[in-house]
């Protein structure tokens, strides 16, 4: 379950083909549907049209089990059929199939067949439309059944002066103008479909089973008499086309018409009609005038619009065309349909729409998802949507709204009412969209400006700065040595007053007071808020260049809030120009956020490992939430939900966000492209891909490490999508200094004076070990290496080397075929000394020609290479 919230896609018109199918039969008359498939698929069906259209909606299933998908639903079908006449008594019956039946390759025409052979009396009219959920969309789903309609009536081919208006999924208000419009200008004409009625009904003191609305069958018969057909699509393929057929089988002459949505494409229809023989009445022509001059009102917030328009081909297209002509761009045109046409049909539109207004960029995208919808979103800056309501979560995330006019809309009533057709539904469109403009413009960018340069800070008592505001990211974070490249020359202190922590990596052992160890989560003591102050102030005065508070551990820093908050309060208190950093799991973000940004808090680090709760499972041993302990996909699906939506929070509320990934062999090395890109869409601001450090007691301690040259690769390929950090030392919890120049060791507790103290040059050392605790290899005989740095005072853990991986990256990287001495050789060839068990003559003097110290020796690590580093 966790997996499917936080990764959940759903197509902006990809709803089931039968969903469109059973649509189309809901607009003829005395008609009732039936799935061969799952009585799941009908199910499905019944809620979406239900809480669209807020309408009952009878839709059979021939409830095909596995034995019936296996070995055909033939008797279930024709039980299906029998108990729809027993019940209903219907004039026709729609058979939709689903993507069980068509798996099968179910012949749906012969069961028909064997029906009325076995029931010679029967009067009702079956008609059967292929719609396999898997194939395409509602809106093929709708036209392939009104395809199957005219095929499978017996035709009356007297002429007549009918005009034949066929019409896409329109809402039942829609159909209604529709039908108004044809009427009033004296035109004979035959409807298919006709929903105006049947899913928009009137209340009644005895529910019908059967609406009374919709087209009959004899009028449908009528078609191939017709003198013309209009066919309200433009992208709807030929052989899903009832239009195609009529006039391959009985010459009706035919167009295609836009749906008739804006000025142009309304009065294309309506002189198409004229001549056909309809009249336009002075009521028509005011309703025209009425909309331009709605047009003219509106147009100085229309010019404001940078617009995203999803949903099927035809309602992209008419909508798209109505923003290009009110002055809103539309810089995103999507459907979920396959539809290849709909770029070429809306480039040039368009195009000359953005030139007009200066905008660089527009997208025209087929067969997306809300995924894609959303990204491309962000980047082109849409400040409004246009569809049906499945947006709307997309909608939230980027904080603008959603004009709901197309199907379904199920968060809010009226779906069934809602008009877009005709000048009179064009007008409603329009002021819609100029509304929410108009709203931006007087609630968010007034709005942003008064909180910038008045609104009073509430943790400060001072008033912002307007300067800050008006800062670039680069600004923001030139000060900031995590954010720049190669770290700067401005220092940051890590304050450790985060002792807990509220998830178990495997990766991570918290013991915290080694005043030797360099890795995140070390440190020699923690610190109360209190005395994190009074340090600050004691390194402030001797660390000119220090601008970069963080909060880093030993554990969460938001498993510790309130000692976070308290330090934060004090230190603004004392320095109001201090740039405050913190780093977490990510859990308690969406609990956090808002107080993050209260304080003041302008870089957040969020470690992120997996976007995958599969993968995550194996990353976490346990995540402790809300007084609960969860572990496996459990625990990964809280954390990854918690971390997405709080790193979305941050990112739109101004914070930059670094998101720390570490590399694990064998678990998520191949996910990590996809990790970068999720976070790239949530609007990460850089990367930083890291090796695992091992660590003696934790459950991946022997694990496999990532060579550095693997780890270059990965920040390669994933550079593309983010801007990656190359220079991370991975710091302790109450590092001090520059990052090429740690000093916290002269501020610890027992570990210096205070005072400025000299240190001999820092080096590195190459160390064999078999326990990663002590010097206890033999020097050929290693295919690892601990590399740590020392100035002969402390000793700092870098890297785990492995032999047979390691490579500088260099064009002079060693390849397969050369001994393992000249590998080993290789590995230690940037390290000023290696501590071995015993090395041999040969390797002794290998290492002393290229500069190398070797010194043998039997000890703890830390203490062998500080007295390397001393001597």
């Amino acid at each position: 379950m966790g997996a499917n919230l936080v990764n959940l896609n759903v197509n902006p018109c990809k709803m089931c083909m039968p969903m469109g199918a059973v649509s189309a039969f809901y607009g003829l008359k005395g008609c009732m549907t039936i799935l061969h498939g799952s009585q799941g698929c009908a199910t499905y069906i019944r809620r979406h049209m239900a809480t669209h259209y807020n309408e009952p909606v009878d839709v059979a299933s021939s409830s095909l089990t596995e034995e019936g998908t296996v070995f055909g639903g033939e008797t279930n079908l024709i039980r299906g059929i029998e108990n729809l006449i027993s019940l209903y008594s219907p004039e026709i019956i729609g058979v939709a199939t689903t993507c069980l039946a068509e798996t099968i390759g179910e012949d749906v025409g012969a069961i028909i067949r064997k029906f009325y052979d076995a029931h010679p009396d029967a009067k009702v009219k079956i008609i059967n439309a292929s719609s396999a959920g898997y194939a395409g969309t509602q809106y093929e789903g709708f036209f392939r059944v009104l395809r199957a309609v005219v095929e499978q009536t017996p035709m009356d081919t007297n002429p007549s002066q009918s005009v034949n208006i066929i019409a896409p999924m329109l809402s039942p208000a829609d159909f209604r103008q529709l039908k108004k419009l044809l009427e009033s200008m004296g035109l004979s004409y035959i409807l298919l479909p006709d929903l105006s009625e049947n899913l928009d009904g009137i209340h009644e003191k005895h529910y019908k089973r059967i609406k009374s609305g919709g087209t009959p069958l004899g009028e449908i018969a009528r078609m191939a008499g017709a003198k013309y057909t209009i066919e309200l699509s433009r992208f709807i393929s030929e052989d899903d086309s009832p239009a195609q057929y009529l006039n391959e089988q009985f010459g009706v002459p035919f167009e295609r018409l836009a749906m008739p949505a804006g000025i142009r494409d309304t009065d294309a229809l309506i002189e198409k009609l004229v001549e056909l023989g309809g009249r336009k009445t002075p009521e028509l022509m005011r309703e025209r005038g009425r909309y331009i001059d709605a047009m003219i009102d509106s147009h100085k917030y229309c010019a404001l619009g940078r617009a995203a328009v999803f949903g099927e081909p035809d309602f992209v297209y008419s909508v798209i065309r109505l923003c290009c002509e009110n002055g809103v761009i539309p810089v995103l045109a999507a459907t979920g349909s396959v539809c290849p046409a709909l770029r070429p049909a809306l480039e040039e539109e368009i195009r000359k729409c953005a030139d007009r207004q200066l905008v660089e960029k527009t997208v025209i995208l087929d067969d997306c998802d809300f995924d894609m919808i959303e990204s491309v979103s962000r980047e082109l800056g849409v400040n409004v949507m246009i569809g049906s309501s499945d947006g709307r979560r997309a909608a939230h995330r980027l904080g603008v709204d959603l004009v709901r006019c197309a199907f379904p809309i199920h968060d809010r009533v009226g779906g069934q009412r809602v008009r877009m057709i005709g000048y009179g539904g064009s007008l409603n469109l329009l002021d819609q969209i100029a509304n929410i403009l108009l709203g931006n413009q007087e609630e968010r960018f007034r709005g942003e400006i008064y909180d910038s340069f008045f609104e009073t800070a509430r943790h400060t008592g001072q008033a912002k700065k307007p300067e800050g505001t008006l800062q670039t990211i680069a600004q923001r974070t030139a000060s900031h040595p995590c954010y720049t490249c190669g770290g700067g020359k401005y220092a940051r202190m890590h304050l450790p007053v985060a002792p807990k922590c509220n998830i178990q990596c495997n990766y991570c052992v918290r013991k915290y007071d080694c005043p030797n160890e360099s890795r995140p989560g070390v440190t020699t003591q923690v610190l109360t808020p209190e005395e994190a102050l009074e340090k600050y102030k004691l390194v402030k005065k001797q660390v000119e260049n220090l601008t970069v508070i963080g909060i880093a551990g030993p554990g969460d820093a938001l498993a510790n809030f309130e000692q976070t908050r308290d330090t934060l309060r004090l230190i603004r208190e004392y320095d109001p120009d201090v740039t405050f950093c913190l780093s977490t799991n990510g859990l308690m973000l969406p609990l956090y956020a808002q107080e993050l940004v209260d304080l003041g808090v302008s870089h957040v680090t969020v470690t992120i490992n997996a976007v995958d709760v599969e993968i995550g499972a194996k990353i976490y041993k346990y995540v402790d939430y809300m007084g609960t302990r969860y572990t496996g996909v459990a625990a990964a699906s809280i954390l990854l939900g918690n971390q997405l939506a709080g790193l979305r929070y941050l990112t739109e509320h101004g914070i930059i966000c670094k998101v720390n990934t570490v590399v694990l062999r064998g678990i998520n090395e191949e996910h990590i492209e996809e990790v970068i890109k999720k976070v790239r869409d949530l609007g990460a601001y850089i990367s930083n891909i890291m090796q695992m450090i091992p660590v003696a007691g934790s459950a991946f301690e022997n694990m496999e490490l990532v060579s550095n040259r693997e780890i270059s690769e990965i920040r390669n390929k994933c550079s593309v999508d983010l801007k990656q950090m190359y220079h991370c030392r991975q710091c302790r919890a109450d590092a001090i200094g520059t990052l090429d120049n740690d000093v916290s060791i002269e501020f610890r507790g027992g570990c210096g004076t205070g005072e400025e103290q000299a240190a001999l040059p820092v080096k590195k050392y190459a160390v064999a070990s078999k326990s990663g605790m002590l010097v206890d290899q033999h020097f050929g005989h290693a295919d690892t290496f601990y590399i740590y740095e020392s100035d002969g005072t402390t000793a700092r853990f870098v890297e785990k080397r492995q032999v047979n991986h390691y490579c500088t990256g260099k064009e002079d990287c060693l390849d397969d075929k050369q001994s393992k001495m000249d590998l080993i050789l290789s590995t230690v060839a940037d390290c000023s000394g290696v501590l071995a068990l015993r090395i041999g003559n040969a390797p002794l003097e290998k290492l002393e020609s290229k500069g190398i110290k070797a010194v043998t020796t039997y000890d703890r690590i830390e203490n062998a290479v500080k007295q390397a580093a001393s001597q």
